[in-house]
């Protein structure tokens, strides 16, 4: 099963090759990571480019999935949400079919923010958010229990979150 996920992964998800990401391309990225909002033109100034092939470089990035969207990060607590959930997920291995029904059940769930293939004791990491523990529970019992394949699940909450979701870190571009 883990095979069919990673082939179907494959299939899914376009790479731009790491070397056709010079360091204006870098210092864009890092600019829009701080603040999807920026106008083409600020964005050019900040980078040190004319707005045109600021916008250019932009597109091509977009174009290739390097730039998947531009969203604004909510509070959790602030909109409701004050419950953060891990939830390890031990599946069957039986069928390819089984396989694709799972992902496409897992990434349909709004309450799933996140959710990773994994190596270890679990074969998904799912994050989940919720109002509150009543919520999880009629989430687990209703809904993560009785999706397909599902042979363990094994639940990790958050007291805390010391760093929310952050920029990618873009080092390893270059300068």
């Amino acid at each position: 099963m883990i095979g069919t996920l990673n082939q179907s992964i494959s299939q899914n998800f376009h790479f731009m090759p790491k070397r056709q990401l010079d360091a204006y391309d870098r210092r864009i990225l890092e600019a829009l990571q701080q603040n999807g909002r920026l106008t083409n033109v600020e964005l050019a100034e900040q980078i040190g480019l004319s707005p045109s092939p600021c916008l250019r470089r932009v597109r091509l990035m977009e174009e290739a999935g390097v730039i998947q969207g531009y969203e604004a990060r909510l509070a959790p607590d602030e909109v409701g949400l004050g419950l953060t959930v891990f939830v390890g997920v031990k599946v069957e291995r039986h069928h390819e079919r089984d396989a694709d029904q799972f992902r496409k059940e897992v990434c349909a769930l709004p309450e799933v923010v996140a959710a990773h293939l994994v190596s270890g004791e679990s074969d998904f990491l799912l994050q989940v958010v919720l109002p509150d523990l009543r919520a999880y529970e009629r989430f687990l019992l209703t809904t993560l229990l009785k999706l397909p394949g599902v042979k363990d699940i094994r639940s990790n909450f958050a007291i805390q979150t010391v760093k929310p979701q952050s920029p990618l870190p873009l080092d390893h571009l270059g300068h």
